[in-house]
């Protein structure tokens, strides 16, 4: 690799990767993301590279392991470039068929996308339902990238943001451009990303901080690591562009210590970056300096909590911090520091690319771009999609995840994982926007989407979120370490027949003792399962604690 020392010289890299790529080759795209990988994929990657490396140089096919697809119920996926043809539940038996078939330029029709109801077939990715209804501008480059290849990044475009705001604009204007697009935070509360910047620029103080939050730590939510483990240089893009315009030199990710392929592919991303001058000192010949660190959590879901993951970094116990402290102003062994997670750093370049007013223009009045949602549960289609904000749930659950299967009905949707909250079917036509689904108690959270048939226990779910979140509290503050063992108590004992009348005071009771004392946003929110569930499917609880104190009159007498 050669050291950059320009925008030209990056602009000469790129023209030199592409021309020596033929466009009409053949590439073959193994999805590796860590569903696919469940199911062995790394095994198919591996008798794909054997069979093309029979074949003489020049005479072959190009075999690229990428990041995570998305269609994570079909995997391992694999795509055909350039037409991108669509595999499903491909096995390593299949691949001289397929390596056979692509240079012929033909399709292997057993191995096609076939819709489970009318066996209609879809061949390219864009004719497949669960693609062909997103706009994927943030993960739609997986499949043209290879995560442990810098050279793959820069050839779809990579790092021309960053040149692009570190020679034609100032910080004061790139912080303004993030503004001007209306970029809201994707790790839980939406809070506008651009004035989070601004109050960490204007803080006192010449020594700043930026941080990437990838812990990503709550069931249900797995769209962050599809993106950061298939693209690490968007997010370490974006998160550069934020340094220069915060005026940080020093930056950390911070993320799960048990997902070694992640791990793997940041730790390639940030040496690749350093070796070609995109990372570290005089960056592209700019002047400016930055570096990176990474830093793993504890094991618990609390440290992904923005300042209890400070104090991790710090090398304290991850216990959060009361938040009249704001971490922008005093973070990071009490120094400016701004926290964004995966999805909101990976916004960056593309913004800054190409401009505020296309970004503001997708999505909805408060809500802009695109967002990552994790579909799991009781449907069709369970993987990672990215839609427009503003996009009904519907078309979520029903155009892109194939609807529930076995004929069941939908009984609810539930956004936001163990802090988040359930909504009915009846309301699943609104849209996937930040204030209006906060405002229905389903808070968009980081983007795991749980679908649930008719089947489903509303009160065993409120029982499982709050066991998670109770072994999960730090116990620093007694609101939160016995409020929620005890509302967690009044639920088991729902769930096991057990029931008493009183029980629906009581959990309103703690609800709103713990919405208002504890210390971080996992005790205050953890009520809002249970806060959205007695909101709409009151009449499920009543029920059964109506049969365990039928129950109990039963046995006194």
């Amino acid at each position: 690799m050669t050291r950059l020392q320009s925008a030209a010289e990056l602009e000469l890299l790129r023209a030199g990767i592409l021309s020596a790529r033929d466009a009409a080759r053949p590439c073959i795209a193994v999805c590796t993301g860590a569903a696919c990988n469940g199911l062995d994929s790394a095994r198919v990657a591996r008798a794909f590279e054997v069979e093309a490396g029979k074949m003489a140089p020049g005479a072959g096919i190009e075999v690229r392991a990428t990041g995570c697809h998305g269609f994570c119920e079909k995997g391992p996926n694999v795509v055909v470039g350039p037409d991108d043809i669509c595999y499903f539940e491909v096995t390593p038996d299949d691949v001289p068929e397929i390596i056979a078939s692509a240079l012929k330029g033909e399709v292997v029709e057993r191995l096609v996308y076939k819709h489970p109801e009318t066996g209609e077939k879809a061949v390219h990715m864009g004719e497949v339902p669960f693609y062909r209804h997103q706009t994927r501008l943030l993960i739609g480059d997986n499949i043209r990238i290879d995560p442990k290849r810098i050279e793959d990044y820069v050839a779809v475009g990579g790092y021309a943001a960053l040149a692009k705001a570190l020679f034609q604009m100032t910080p004061d204007q790139v912080v303004d451009e993030v503004k001007k697009a209306s970029l809201r935070g994707r790790g839980g509360g939406g809070f506008p990303a651009g004035q989070k910047w601004e109050t960490a620029k204007n803080a006192p103080g010449d020594e700043k901080y930026v941080i990437v939050n990838g812990h990503e730590g709550e069931p249900g939510a797995f769209m962050d690591r599809a993106l950061f483990t298939g693209n690490p240089h968007k997010v370490l893009e974006g998160l550069i562009i934020g340094a220069y315009a915060i005026g940080s030199h020093r930056g950390f990710i911070y993320t799960r210590h048990d997902s070694p392929q992640l791990i793997e592919h940041i730790e390639t991303a940030l040496a690749q970056a350093e070796e070609y001058g995109l990372l570290g000192e005089n960056i592209l010949g700019s002047g400016f300096d930055f570096r990176v660190e990474v830093h793993f959590d504890v094991g618990i879901f609390v440290s992904g909590e923005s300042s209890a993951l400070m104090r991790s970094i710090e090398g304290q116990p991850p216990e959060p911090r009361p938040k009249y402290i704001r971490t922008s102003v005093a973070g990071i062994w009490d120094k400016p520091s701004n926290l964004n997670n995966v999805e909101t750093w990976a916004n960056v370049p593309q913004i800054i690319s190409r401009g505020a007013e296309w970004y503001a223009g997708i999505g909805t009045e408060r809500s802009k771009g695109t967002k990552l949602v994790s579909l799991s549960g009781n449907v069709v289609n369970s993987g990672v999609v990215e839609v427009p904000m503003g996009t009904p749930l519907r078309k979520i659950v029903y155009d892109m995840g194939g609807g529930i299967p076995g004929g069941k009905a939908a009984k609810a949707v539930h956004f936001g994982g163990p802090m988040g909250g359930s909504i009915p079917a009846s309301l699943i036509d609104a849209p996937l926007d930040f204030d209006e689904l906060a405002a229905l108690g389903a808070p968009i959270g980081a983007g795991g989407l749980l679908v649930m048939d008719e089947d489903t226990d509303m009160v065993d779910v409120a029982r499982y979120f709050l066991e998670f979140l109770t072994n999960e509290s730090c116990g620093k503050c007694v609101p939160c370490r016995e409020g929620m063992r005890q509302t967690l108590k009044v639920l088991t004992n729902i769930t096991k027949g057990k029931g008493r009348d009183g029980d629906i005071g009581r959990l309103e009771d703690l609800n709103d003792v713990t919405g208002a004392a504890c210390l971080c946003a996992l005790g205050r929110t953890a009520s809002d399962p249970l806060k959205s569930m007695l909101r709409y499917f009151k009449d499920e609880y009543e029920l059964q604690i109506a049969r365990g104190s039928q129950a109990a009159g039963n046995t006194a007498k």
